[in-house]
């Protein structure tokens, strides 16, 4: 049975490669001898992962790219083959929000939000994994196999007050998934497999200091909220995600297409009574 959930071998390209999670993602992948392209904006923060992994008998290569350039994620791609010689996954964890596209009544309220900021988010999220998708999915396509995994979020079944561009965004990554899965069986091959999953919450660069006090550590009125919504009583570690990427991954679902899978500690399940 273990063997179904074997990675060891397979290319793994994953945008956003150099944050918090995907980076998890990264190191848990190599140490279980998958062969990783690290692929972020920031070449600084995804050369960080890529030595990580080398240092400690991995293998990995960093390649720098903007989801939302064709041309450079074109270039990426052909950088992975390259030095890997095909692609078996591909994981768009390539994300984000934007505070300017958070309302909030006193300091930016909803119909004074700025539609660059809107646009920036939306863009970010849907348009860079689309055209991610359509580029590595492209290598799926010639080659008849492959994975796609999508980072989409709770946020995207359970709206969190405030983040109404990020949750509309990750939202749009659940009917992507779908349709995708679709798409390429219907029309390429059996044998890709889109999927993606829903992290509950996990403290990033991102969020930290909205759910956590600065000074204290100790969580803010809205990181009590979360916990207390979370029957599992805390946030997520990265860790706790490593698991259900490797089994999407892996030929232990490889009759599950089209899904998107909660890691949220009951966030989703629990109606606060």
């Amino acid at each position: 049975m273990d063997n179904q959930f074997d990675v060891k071998g397979k290319v793994i390209a994953i945008t956003g490669g150099g944050g918090v999670l995907c980076g998890a993602f990264a190191r848990d992948l190599a140490q279980k001898g998958a062969k990783i392209a690290v692929l972020d904006f920031s070449y600084e923060n995804a050369s960080k992962v890529t030595e990580d992994i080398n240092k400690n008998g991995g293998e990995a290569v960093t390649v720098e790219v903007d989801v939302l350039d064709k041309e450079r994620l074109e270039k990426a791609k052909d950088e992975t083959l390259s030095h890997f010689g095909r692609i078996d996954v591909l994981i768009n964890g390539a994300g984000g929000n934007k505070k300017e596209a958070t309302a909030d009544p006193e300091s930016m309220p909803f119909c004074d939000l700025p539609h660059d900021a809107l646009q920036w988010v939306f863009n970010l999220n849907v348009l860079g994994t689309v055209l991610t998708s359509q580029v590595f999915g492209k290598v799926m396509t010639e080659q008849k196999s492959g994975t796609i995994l999508n980072i989409s979020s709770m946020n995207s079944y359970r709206p969190l007050t405030k983040i109404v561009a990020y949750s509309s965004a990750k939202a749009a990554i659940n009917n992507f998934t779908q349709w995708l899965a679709v798409h390429m069986n219907q029309n390429y091959s059996t044998e890709i497999r889109v999927n993606a999953i829903a992290p509950g919450f996990f403290l990033t660069e991102q969020n930290r200091f909205l759910l956590l006090d600065e000074k204290t550590g100790e969580p803010t009125a809205r990181g009590q909220q979360i916990v207390d919504h979370t029957p599992m009583g805390r946030y997520g570690k990265p860790e706790d995600l490593v698991g259900t990427v490797t089994w999407l991954i892996s030929d232990a679902a490889k009759f599950v297409n089209g899904i998107i899978v909660p890691v949220d500690g009951g966030f989703s399940a629990y109606s606060g009574v």
